[in-house]
């Protein structure tokens, strides 16, 4: 049975969890290891070949390289201080400074030519790879799962593959750290042999001022806490460091995300099927209503065809099947949603709703419609239908009244979708209630055409973005959407569109207390080329930052975002898919209905979870090794960010989503800190209940008292890395045991 040890200064209790033992013990007399210690080596020695490139550093006799030589180039201008070297390539446009600063090498890389160019430096070998893949991986060059993923995917984007801007290599003796200074335009190109090595590409785009990169480069033991701690204080020197507590004194409600599960809620329904009495229904149904209905599904509603054959097929049953009362329940609940429902010369009597009509329909806000037309639809089936106050409650105000009378005091819900929470307001006025963290998903990611918008977040009321605010490449080629649709927007361009979003959301009064941004913090920026509005990849990011920070300062918000990559850190407070990022491009079975390891479809037939969330699947061997597996894992970024951001997984890969891997990945969440992340309606709360709560009964109270502490150590305990320890301050250790065996600690 996989074991979790939490060995403490304080008294707690033993528990138990699922079927896991999680033993929690405290100790007078456990072993406190300084933090105080000297995580880089001053004492080397450096030498460089200016022809090829070559860096080498010396330490204790030792000699290894820093870069392995690049073709012989032609040199000029060649200088040589007592503690720095300079040169240039003249054919390339390339000068080259490189200084000895003491406690670091300082390399840097300068174009002088004003149009594109690129160099490729350093050329990287080592005996093992710090790579920060997500969390953090330590890759042996020799590896053979990790030579396949590298020839599949190639190379890594830097700003966007590498979670934070720095990576280690280990050496013979020693351990090399190099901190990227420019975090734009850069690639790692793997080369894949007997050994895996690789390569890192700048790019010089002419549309950018700024010419210049490099490397402060830091020599370690071959230790990964020394490596995560180099790259820690320099944040921190360089002002890119914000505490969760410094966070708190902006909005205090930060403190309800700590030791708070991270809960997707889905719930499309506008009405519920316990809120219809369905053999009235299916008798009664007014024909002019059900015609109005049709028409509506297949005026605006993509794909309606199914649903709209369900009402001619409810009145051949004897027995109304769920089927046929879930596809009624999508279909009623599409056509309420929408600004034109009412229709006078179906809905005759106005009693109910003569003041909205008064009012004007067209200002309706987004709550205030979505009400009208429920009590316009209910004008109409009269005491076929429940009063609409009680519409849903089933699927939305018992579920989340349950998680809270089950213990769960602490709670992050977020709606893939806003219009959730126009459909049942009370929801999130009890979700505040409760004390939880509760908004909504966003994104300003990706644009459609006007007219032909497949998503709600690529819709936009400025139907101009499409053409004169999407990103151009240097080809002149627009660059694809997500999955290929529409354009990516420029959000230099975007923030007029966020500002009214925001308002026309926020302005209904609902009261969300979180946001969720889609993609900012992935890395997944762009240089534009567009004459009109050229844009480097600095500057999409920082407009992005700029996003963040509008919801941040003027409405208050908890922000949340994808990817977690450094650069947003300082400015989100919790982030998606650090601990386990989307990978579903790589493999075709994955996307194969036919497969045991098809995801599914991004579709729910009930109205709740979508089944590419709730479907339980097996991991492939080879993605568990890639994602999962101990011997590679090391937690990087929570040894340089625990105290600084929580994170999560990507949405699609959550807590529960491969069915094999369950406990190792609870073990994980309290050994490296992690959000649990699940999908939630009434259906799958009622399946994965006793075991969240159980859950949460640990990781909880244990992830309170973590979240604002350093993780200032780690180790692998056994030499196979089975055996794991993490240190948070100096009072809390977890020894986490991923096999079956005993493991004695002491």
């Amino acid at each position: 049975m996989r074991k979790l040890c939490l060995l403490l200064l304080i008294s707690l209790s033993m528990v138990s969890c699922t079927n896991r033992t999680i033993n929690m013990k405290s100790s007078n007399n456990a072993e406190v290891l300084s933090v105080q210690r000297n995580y880089f080596k001053s004492d080397f020695d450096i030498e460089v070949n200016p022809e090829t490139f070559t860096l080498m550093v010396k330490v204790n006799g030792s000699s290894e390289y820093i870069s392995k030589s690049l073709s012989e180039r032609k040199v000029s201008n060649f200088k040589k201080e007592s503690d720095k070297i300079s040169w240039t390539y003249e054919e390339e446009g390339i000068d080259v400074l490189i200084e000895n600063k003491g406690d670091h090498i300082d390399v840097s890389i300068k174009s002088t030519k004003d149009d594109e160019n690129e160099f490729t430096w350093p050329k990287i070998s080592g005996d093992e790879y710090i790579l920060l893949i997500g969390q953090g991986k330590k890759i042996p060059s020799n590896d053979e799962v990790w030579k396949k993923y590298f020839t599949q995917i190639e190379s890594i984007k830097g700003i966007e593959g590498l979670s934070m801007q720095f990576f280690g290599v280990n050496k013979k003796d020693y351990g090399l750290v190099y901190i990227i200074k420019n975090p734009y335009n850069n690639e790692i190109n793997f080369d894949v042999g007997d050994e895996i090595e690789f390569d890192f590409n700048h790019e010089f785009p002419s549309i950018n001022e700024q010419r210049e990169y490099g490397f402060k480069i830091y020599v370690t033991d071959k230790n990964v806490t020394d490596m995560a701690k180099v790259y820690r204080d320099y944040m921190i020197k360089n002002g890119n460091f914000k505490t969760l507590k410094e966070k708190e004194e902006d909005n205090d409600n930060i403190k309800k995300l700590y030791g708070a599960p991270h809960v997707y809620f889905w719930n499309s329904r506008v009405i519920a099927k316990d809120n219809i009495k369905w053999q009235q229904f299916k008798n009664n149904l007014p024909e002019d209503l059900k015609s109005w209905i049709i028409y509506l599904l297949k005026e605006y509603i993509e794909d309606s065809e199914s649903l709209s054959s369900l009402f001619d097929e409810m009145k051949e049953e004897e027995y109304i099947n769920d089927y046929i009362k879930n596809g009624i329940i999508n279909a009623l609940s599409h056509v309420l949603l929408l600004k034109n429902f009412y229709n006078p010369d179906v809905f005759i009597d106005e009693i109910s709703f003569k003041s909205d009509l008064e009012k004007g329909i067209e200002n309706l806000n987004g709550i205030e419609l979505v009400e009208f037309n429920k009590k316009v639809l209910k004008s109409k089936l009269k005491d076929i239908v429940d009063p609409v106050e009680n519409w849903g409650d089933s699927v939305t105000l018992d579920v989340i009244e349950d998680m809270k009378d089950s213990g769960i005091s602490n709670l992050l819900i977020n709606f893939d979708d806003w219009r959730i929470g126009f459909a049942k307001p009370e929801f999130v006025k009890n979700a505040n209630e409760y004390g939880y963290l509760i908004g909504t998903y966003e994104s300003y990611h990706s644009i459609h055409k006007p007219g032909e918008e497949q998503w709600l977040t690529a819709a936009f009321d400025d139907v101009t973005l499409f053409d004169d605010a999407t990103v151009t490449d240097k080809n002149g080629e627009k660059i694809e959407g997500f999955n290929g649709v529409g354009r990516k927007l420029n959000p230099t361009l975007a923030m007029p569109s966020v500002r009214s979003r925001v308002d026309s959301i926020l302005g209904t009064g609902i009261n969300f207390n979180t946001w969720f941004l889609d993609a900012d913090g992935t890395g997944e920026v762009f240089d534009d080329y567009s004459k009109d509005h050229i844009t480097t990849e600095g500057e999409d990011i920082n407009a992005r930052i700029e996003r963040v920070e509008y919801l941040n300062n003027e409405k208050d918000m908890i922000v949340g975002t994808e990817g977690g990559n450094d650069f947003i850190n300082k400015y989100v407070v919790y982030a998606h898919g650090i601990d386990m990022g989307a990978f579903q491009w790589i493999d075709k079975d994955l996307k194969d209905k036919d497969s045991e390891y098809y995801f599914g479809q991004y579709y729910s037939p009930t109205g709740g979870v979508a089944k590419i969330f709730s479907k339980q699947v097996p991991l492939k061997d080879y993605f568990r090794d890639i994602f999962l597996d101990y011997k590679y894992s090391i937690p990087l970024y929570k040894l340089v960010y625990n105290d600084y951001i929580i994170t999560t997984y990507w949405w699609g890969n959550g807590s529960f989503k491969f069915i094999d891997d369950i406990e190792d990945r609870m073990l994980y969440e309290i050994l490296y800190n992690i959000l649990p992340l699940y999908h939630i309606d009434e259906e799958e709360w009622e399946k994965h209940k006793s075991l969240i709560v159980n859950h949460y009964n640990v990781w909880g109270d244990f992830s309170k008292k973590v979240i604002n502490k350093e993780m200032v150590d780690f180790e692998n305990l056994e030499s196979d890395d089975s055996v794991k320890m993490t240190q948070y301050g100096d009072d809390i250790k977890v020894i986490a045991n991923f096999t079956d065996s005993e493991y004695d600690y002491g």
